[in-house]
């Protein structure tokens, strides 16, 4: 029997090593078809171990000029972004089964999900690895405060051997009753969010490459969608292709159901539905994929499903007229995203149909990396109650953002650009037709 456990054993730690190295799907890497489709279209890969030590050099740099000794991470996008590496991204946003620590030294600690340690093996930036303690009540139930005095005496062990017997440390979401704990043990705690969001709201160059990869992957699987739409389909077959090209190339998840077709697509944000599609409909979407490399890829299209209503097939004259008020929209306001321009002057002088005739989208711009980041410029009208000033850098990523749909009434349009700032001006990152019909 010994004999027998003991080579049960060997077996097993055998396989965790296989699955922390060749067997990581991180290390497998995006594969087929994506590798070869970003090869014909000459793409250069990313060089993911210089990534990842220029993200957690943001993160430190951002450390720095706050006056942190270091952040504690549990939103997941976050801790992506510090350690790249990725464990139910989607799960542990509403559950707290994973965090990490990045102190301003740039040592990385990762705690990851019950007996899941090895996924973070292939990033060499993570300095350490240890058993997550969750206290959410799905986790802990009634156990929940001693699950999380558990987890603060742990985080409080850390924080005093890294940072002092003094220390002022950033948290970026909330987790209450260990962070009050933290508060009641003398540590001063701010606002990681702030940290995470002006670290993550530059792109280094290899992160600039994966979001190219992406966005090919995105735009591939988009015109796969225009082909093989057709009267007669639902919107939630049609939205499927979506996810399952953007899973066929190496993408992650979408982060809304949003695509409308016909008299649904005005006003905007109508989710997926049942409703067939017919002939001569508007069909309008916003991706909101996160893709490839966890670079998301925010583009909005609009089309016309089959022959148009209108004489030879083409859209009608509403149709027309609702689509190049977009167009001019997009196009107006890309030409603003240039290195130096403030947040107010984006807001001020861009250029949008009148809003007492036409419906608009909630914002104008917004930053884009991971998800939906970092700055978000909205309309003039309500710049007093939100807007807020900055300035535009190289290295930012942009979407430009346009819906225009009448307030008489018919359909609406939906179009949105990804748009990187470079010291030469504004290059355009996805440059997917925006027609209505493509020859």
């Amino acid at each position: 029997m010994p004999g027998k456990i003991a080579a049960s054993l060997r077996q097993a730690a055998h396989e965790v090593r296989h699955a922390a190295g060749d067997g990581h799907h991180l290390v497998i890497g995006p594969g087929h078809p994506a590798i070869d489709e970003w090869a014909a279209a000459g793409l250069t890969l990313p060089d993911l171990a210089a990534m990842r030590r220029s993200r957690v050099d943001r993160i430190t740099g951002q450390l720095a000029a706050h006056g942190y000794d270091g952040i504690i991470l549990m939103d997941p996008m976050n801790i992506r972004y510090a350690t790249d590496s990725t464990n139910m991204q989607v799960w542990v946003m509403h559950n707290g089964a994973r965090y990490a620590w990045v102190g301003a030294d740039g040592h990385v600690i990762l705690w990851d999900y019950y007996n899941c340690e090895f996924l973070a093996a292939h990033s060499e930036v993570v300095d350490e690895v240890r058993p997550a303690i969750g206290s959410t009540y799905f986790l802990a139930g009634p156990r929940h405060r001693e699950q999380a005095e558990r987890w603060a005496d742990e985080l409080l062990a850390v924080i005093r051997s890294r940072a002092g017997r003094a220390p002022r440390i950033a948290i970026d979401q909330c987790h209450h009753t260990g962070y009050s704990l933290l508060e009641a043990a003398g540590v001063e705690l701010g606002f990681g969010q702030e940290v995470m969001e002006l670290a993550r709201s530059i792109k280094g160059p290899d992160e600039i490459l994966a979001m190219r990869c992406a966005v090919h992957a995105c735009e591939t699987t988009i015109d796969e969608m225009y082909a093989a739409m057709s009267p007669g389909m639902t919107e939630r077959e049609l939205w499927s292709m979506l996810h399952a090209g953007n899973i066929r190339r190496a993408g992650e998840w979408i982060e809304t159901q949003i695509i409308a077709s016909g008299p649904r697509t005005n006003p905007w944000m109508q989710e997926a539905s049942s409703r067939v599609i017919e002939n001569g409909d508007i069909v309008a979407y916003d991706t909101d994929l996160v893709g490839a490399y966890g670079m998301m890829v925010d583009i909005s299209r609009t089309w016309i499903c089959g022959e148009g209503r209108g004489p030879g097939g083409e859209p009608t004259a509403a149709q027309r007229h609702v689509h190049d008020l977009a167009c001019e929209q997009l196009d107006r306001n890309l030409q603003l995203l240039t290195p130096g321009r403030s947040y107010r002057e984006l807001t001020f002088d861009s250029w949008h149909p009148p809003t007492d005739a036409y419906r608009h989208y909630s914002c104008l711009y917004h930053g884009v990396g991971q998800c939906d980041e970092y700055p978000e410029i909205y309309f003039p009208e309500i710049w007093d109650e939100w807007g807020y000033d900055g300035v535009l850098e190289e290295g930012m990523v942009l979407t430009v953002e346009a819906f225009v749909g009448s307030m008489r009434g018919g359909e609406g349009i939906k179009l949105e650009n990804q748009v990187l700032v470079t010291e030469h001006g504004p290059e355009l990152l996805t440059a997917n037709s925006l027609d209505l019909q493509r020859g």
